[in-house]
């Protein structure tokens, strides 16, 4: 753990003591009105004894967070931030810890200008060529986390199809907008600033990357970038495209606990979620780019075909159809033609980063002419 890292738990830690308190004041404030059970639930805050000791909860809390905060930014710079063990780069463990905590928090952190927050940026392995591999992880992951019981699509691609991979990491708990926004001016600077002419752009993502891979192409156009004009194939892996039914689920779950005002104060917590959670709900309605080659891979973790199952489990994260762009509304249903989609059974949402199966069709796709 870096100092940083630890100026910014604290600052959650004081802002979670805080949140806490709140959620007990409302609750100790609906349940002395005695509603009904169905009552309308209140915002309000106590009075009287009980609403000095909420707010000195709230005081002390605050003055102890910024003191602590206020040493530590003192500290910060005079020490330096350096990398676990010297190594000139983070651990494994820091990154897969600091990725999760941005996928479910990673908005309120970019807000407050935590340390925590993850800035978007690129990596990449081996000598620039022509061929350019961009790949996009998903949500909760990082660019080191393609690496998945050994084996890495980018990687293997760059041995056998003579690309060179490009890693994107980024905050997956802001908007799949703000992020698309923000990665098609990216990857602006990235071909401009590419030491060799680029004959080949190709994007590979996995689930919500796929989200954020759509958004770029649309801001892209949008902008009038040049980078587009080298855009050939996209491959998505999993990606929600018509949304994820867990995070519907979830909602559901908000919507239920508001019901009664014994219960709305707990409501809070559920959606103590990121934009980006949210916006799984239903996907993106922006449409393929146009002139681009785009290819679906679903799976499921039905051992066979199965319609119900497909839906309701599909890899355990996102629904078949969803994963193949298909939707009730054939109007809203992507344009992937069927020797462009792959199926596979008896996976689940990891086991595409990993699949030997999986693999193959992807390198299959990306040697067509």
């Amino acid at each position: 753990m870096r100092l940083s890292d630890l100026r910014g738990y604290s600052r959650l830690a004081i802002e979670g003591t805080i949140g806490v308190t709140n959620l007990v004041e409302t609750m100790h404030h609906n349940i002395a009105r005695v509603p009904g059970v169905l009552g309308t639930p209140t915002e309000e805050r106590t009075r009287g004894i009980t609403g000095l000791v909420y707010r000195s909860i709230r005081g002390v809390t605050r003055l102890v967070g910024g003191s602590i905060d206020a040493v530590l930014a003192r500290l910060v710079p005079p020490l330096g931030d350096q990398d676990d063990e010297n190594t000139g780069t983070s651990s494994a463990e820091r990154e897969a810890v600091l990725a999760a905590l941005n996928g479910v928090l990673g908005d309120h952190l970019a807000a407050g200008a935590n340390p925590l927050a993850i800035p978007m940026r690129l990596r990449h392995d081996g000598e620039p060529t022509g061929k350019i591999l961009l790949l996009a992880h998903g949500l909760c992951l990082n660019d080191r986390q393609w690496r998945r019981k050994g084996h890495d699509h980018g990687a293997a691609l760059a041995a056998d199809g003579g690309f060179t991979p490009v890693y994107l990491h980024y905050n997956s708990g802001l908007h799949v907008s703000t992020n698309g926004r923000a990665l098609a001016e990216l990857i602006e600077v990235l071909l401009q600033a590419w030491p060799v002419p680029v004959d080949e752009l190709v994007f590979l993502a996995h689930s919500m990357g796929g989200l954020v891979f759509r958004s770029a192409c649309h801001y892209a156009e949008t902008a009038g970038h040049g980078w587009l004009r080298h855009l050939r194939k996209i491959v998505f892996l999993g990606t929600p495209h018509h949304g994820a039914s867990l995070e519907r689920g979830g909602n559901w779950v908000d919507l239920l606990l508001g019901v009664s005002p014994y219960t709305a104060a707990l409501a809070r917590l559920g959606k103590i979620r990121s934009a980006g959670i949210t916006d799984l709900r239903y996907g993106t309605a922006v449409p393929l780019p146009d002139g681009v080659q785009c290819y679906a891979v679903g799976v499921s973790i039905a051992k066979q075909a199965s319609a119900l199952k497909d839906e309701l489990l599909g890899d355990g994260l996102v629904p078949l159809s969803s994963a193949l762009g298909q939707h009730a509304d054939p109007r809203r249903t992507l344009p992937f033609p069927e020797s462009r989609q792959w199926i596979g059974y008896g996976m689940n949402h990891f086991d595409l980063l990993a699949s030997r199966e999986v693999y193959e069709r992807i390198q299959e796709w990306l040697s067509e002419l």
